[in-house]
């Protein structure tokens, strides 16, 4: 599926429909693009349409931020500073509940080996003055938000 994002408005708008179309699943989100692709602003509204109304912080400097929301757990990775993927062990990657959360990960190349198999990848490519958002569902679960949102955008 592609959707061409005209500017920050039609990602936030895009991202909300994610998270409906995701809607309290269990589920890994690789996120791959270049640096400034809007692959943050993505998963920023993701997380608003979980319900979250604080600040979405930017997991750059920390590689993973946590969210514990009353119907959900999502985990919030960006590992575009990981400089070995074996540094997810120290941030206790194998403790961290994946049969019950939904992961967000921004640059997965980064923690191949280390990182859950995807249920749905999404592309960011710049296509100036806009983004390209492309979505590929990799699981029965994925392909299932993929065919749900082909209903709602």
């Amino acid at each position: 599926m592609e959707i061409y994002l005209k500017d920050s408005q039609a990602t936030a708008e895009a991202g909300l429909a994610l998270g409906k179309a995701i809607a309290n699943q269990r589920l890994v989100v690789y996120l791959r693009g270049d640096l400034g692709a809007g692959k943050t602003s993505l998963c920023q509204a993701i997380i608003k349409a979980y319900g979250y109304h604080d600040r979405v912080k930017s997991p750059t400097y920390t590689l993973l931020e946590p969210y514990e929301l009353p119907n959900a757990l999502i985990y919030h990775f960006d590992l575009y500073r990981l400089a070995d993927p074996e540094e997810l062990e120290f941030i206790g990657i194998r403790d961290l509940d994946s049969d019950h959360a939904l992961f967000l990960v921004e640059w997965p190349d980064k923690g191949l080996g280390f990182l859950p198999e995807p249920d749905l990848e999404l592309n960011m490519t710049v296509q100036s003055p806009g983004r390209m958002l492309y979505i590929q569902g990799i699981s029965r679960c994925g392909e299932a938000v993929v065919e749900s949102l082909q209903t709602d955008i």
